[in-house]
C-alpha cells in the first residue's frame, strides 16, 4: 500500500505552473491563442473602439434602459470609460464559455495516457486536481489581464484625462472577473472526474447548464421556494454583476463558495477513481 504523500506547496505549483506552460509554450496552446488573439483584436477594433458613440446613440441608450434597467445593466451608461462599460458586458458573458471549453482537459487527457497513475507516485490526488485548476485559472487570469490591458490602452489614446480612473477600473474588473470564473474552472474540475474525453467534458458541461436550467425551472415554477437551487451554476448572479449592484461579499463571495463545493465534490471523486 502506498502511503499518501503530504500536501506540498512546491509541488502544487510546479502542477499548476504547467498549464501555464501548456498554453504558452506548445504548438496546440499557442494555437489557440492566435485564435484568442484574432477575436479580440475584433472586438477591440469594432465594439470595444467604437464604446463612445454606440453607448452614446439614443436608441441603444433607451433600448438598455427599457431592457436591462430592472438587472442594473443599465449603470453601465453612466461609467465615463465607455470602452470597459462594453468591455465588461463582452468579457463577462465571453469568457464563461471560453473558460469550459480551454479547461475541458485538467486530468481526462492524462488518464487516456496513463500518466495519471505515474504523477499520483509523487504528488497526491488533491495536488493534481487543485494545482491544475490553479494552474487553469491562471492562464485566464493572464488572458484577462492582457485583454484589459488592451482595452485601457484604447481608452488612453481616446483620452488620456480617463487612464487614471480606468486604471482603478481595470483592478477592479479583473479581480471581479477572475473570481466570477473561477467557479467555472472548478465545475470543469469536477466533470473532468468523471469524463472520458476533453469533448465529452464540454458536451455534460452544456447539458448540466442547459438541462439542469430547465429542470430547476421546471421545479422553481412548482415551488418557488427551489430558485435557490439556481445557484448549482456559476454565472448565477452575472445579470447583477453586469452593473455592479451586488456588495462585495455578494459578488465574490457567491462564487468562491460555489468554487470551494465543486472543487471538493471533485475531490472526493478523484480519490476513490481508479487512475
Amino acid at each position: 500500500m502506498v502511503t499518501p504523500l503530504p500536501i506540498n506547496m512546491r509541488r502544487l505549483t510546479h502542477i499548476a505552473g504547467f498549464e501555464l506552460v501548456r498554453m504558452f509554450l506548445t504548438k496546440r496552446g499557442l494555437i489557440a491563442l492566435a485564435a484568442f488573439a484574432l477575436v479580440w483584436l475584433i472586438i477591440l477594433r469594432y465594439p470595444i473602439g467604437q464604446a463612445v458613440s454606440i453607448i452614446s446613440a439614443p436608441d441603444f441608450e433607451q433600448l438598455a434602459r427599457d431592457i436591462s434597467g430592472s438587472i442594473g445593466l443599465s449603470k453601465l451608461l453612466d461609467w465615463p470609460e465607455s470602452e470597459f462599460a462594453m468591455y465588461w458586458l463582452i468579457a463577462l458573458y465571453s469568457f464563461p464559455l471560453f473558460a469550459i471549453f480551454i479547461c475541458s482537459d485538467q486530468t481526462v487527457g492524462d488518464r487516456e495516457r496513463g500518466t495519471l497513475r505515474f504523477l499520483s507516485l509523487r504528488s497526491t490526488r488533491f495536488e493534481i486536481l487543485f494545482g491544475r485548476f490553479l494552474g487553469q485559472l491562471a492562464v485566464l487570469a493572464c488572458l484577462v489581464g492582457i485583454t484589459l490591458i488592451a482595452t485601457l490602452a484604447v481608452l488612453g489614446f481616446r483620452d488620456p484625462s480617463l487612464l487614471a480612473g480606468g486604471f482603478f477600473r481595470t483592478l477592479s474588473i479583473f479581480l471581479t472577473l477572475v473570481v466570477t470564473l473561477s467557479p467555472f474552472v472548478a465545475l470543469m474540475s469536477l466533470i473532468n472526474t468523471v469524463a472520458r474525453s476533453s469533448r465529452l467534458a464540454i458536451v455534460l458541461a452544456i447539458l448540466y447548464f442547459a438541462g439542469g436550467g430547465i429542470v430547476v425551472g421546471i421545479l422553481a415554477w412548482q415551488i418557488p421556494a427551489l430558485n435557490a437551487l439556481d445557484y448549482l451554476f456559476p454565472g448565477v448572479n452575472s445579470e447583477l454583476l453586469a452593473g455592479q449592484n451586488l456588495p462585495i461579499m455578494t459578488a465574490l463571495g457567491v462564487p468562491l463558495l460555489q468554487s470551494v463545493v465543486f472543487i471538493a465534490i471533485a475531490h472526493r471523486i478523484f480519490t476513490r477513481s481508479s487512475l
